[in-house]
């Protein structure tokens, strides 16, 4: 559905919004793409566990530019999103009066200012409504007469990111206080509000130790206008869909319920999910926008590209503690073994 609005809002004549003469009134930070085609872009092809130690913040800084990411999987991935956001907006929205402000400011940055600047091919501002061109959908180019949840909302339901918002409180400690989260990866977002970065990570193992005090005190230093990226990457044993509240880590002590898949997985379900999480701090509300874009890639092609032995190799040097959490004890004496065959 989404794919065929696409071609007949454009049609006739090819893709390609070419730049005018005139100026326009642009953020001069974000580099528009004049021809760019999402339906010819592939993903990125992340492979962290070739380049990234084991709980490390691994950062990198970024352009702005670079934020939000389009690729040929654009219109399939908001079909899963949608649904989410409509159906289940309990799990997927979260917003109050402490984290208000930032959603506002979020909203206009991404919304209004970044969209249509960087992908003038895809979102067309029109009077007081932005066009979606890739699927036919507009949205406000302001927030008066929005609530919050509306606000979240649109940024679902038009980039495939999910933004968590982390602010700060009376002691300078970031807290999550809002989220828009359809592609969670094992974490039950309303159960985490009002958690402190730490308390976030406190069931991965090695975090405390490792990184606890590194990431609050970079969160502390972070400027507006910084963007840094970094990647976490697991298996999903289980199927594609993203959306997953619980279900990919383990967590002793609990009554958590380990399915039969776990432990002898169809390999035709198994995926690399892959994280690219960035970090940026908003001017005005101080907040830092915890950004999480998820890219799948099906076991199966990332051994028919050579990288099977690679893969298994990562799992293998995982720490005890963090392989458990991973659910490396189920998953691992099947999956493994396949990944090291030539």
């Amino acid at each position: 559905m989404l794919r065929i609005i696409y071609e007949s809002v454009l049609a006739p004549g090819p893709l390609g919004a070419k730049q005018p003469n005139g100026k326009q009134c642009l953020d001069q930070e974000i580099e528009p793409l004049w021809e760019f085609d999402f339906r010819k872009t592939a993903p990125i092809k992340y492979q962290p566990y070739k380049t990234q130690g084991h709980v490390t913040m691994g950062i990198k800084k970024m352009k702005r530019s670079d934020w939000i990411r389009m690729d040929h999987g654009y219109l399939n991935r908001l079909q899963e999103r949608l649904p989410l956001i409509r159906e289940k907006p309990e799990f997927t929205i979260g917003t109050g009066e402490k984290v208000n402000p930032a959603i506002e400011e979020l909203y206009e940055e991404v919304m209004i200012k970044y969209l249509p600047a960087r992908f003038p091919t895809m979102f067309k501002a029109c009077g007081n409504l932005v066009q979606n061109l890739a699927t036919g959908t507009t949205y406000p180019l302001t927030t008066t007469g929005l609530t919050h949840a509306q606000m979240l909302a649109y940024m679902g339901e038009n980039v495939e990111e999910d933004f968590y918002f982390m602010c700060p409180d009376s002691e300078e400690q970031y807290r999550l206080q809002g989220y828009i989260a359809c592609f969670p990866g094992g974490f039950l977002s309303p159960a985490r509000v009002g958690e402190s970065v730490r308390e976030i990570h406190k069931p991965v193992p090695g975090y405390e130790k490792k990184l606890g005090l590194s990431v609050d005190r970079y969160f502390g230093r972070m400027q507006p206008g910084d963007f840094i990226g970094r990647m976490n990457w697991s298996l999903q044993v289980d199927g594609a869909d993203l959306f997953r509240t619980d279900g990919n880590n383990f967590y002793p002590g609990t009554d958590q319920d380990v399915t039969d898949e776990k432990e002898d997985p169809s390999l035709a379900d198994c995926y690399l999910r892959v994280e690219h999480q960035t970090l940026t701090k908003l001017p005005r509300t101080s907040a830092v926008i915890f950004t999480v874009r998820s890219y799948m890639t099906p076991l199966y092609q990332v051994k028919a590209e050579g990288d099977g032995k690679a893969l298994a190799l990562a799992i293998e040097s995982m720490p005890e503690g963090l392989g458990y959490y991973k659910m490396r004890q189920y998953w691992g004496r099947k999956i493994l073994p396949w990944l090291m065959e030539d």
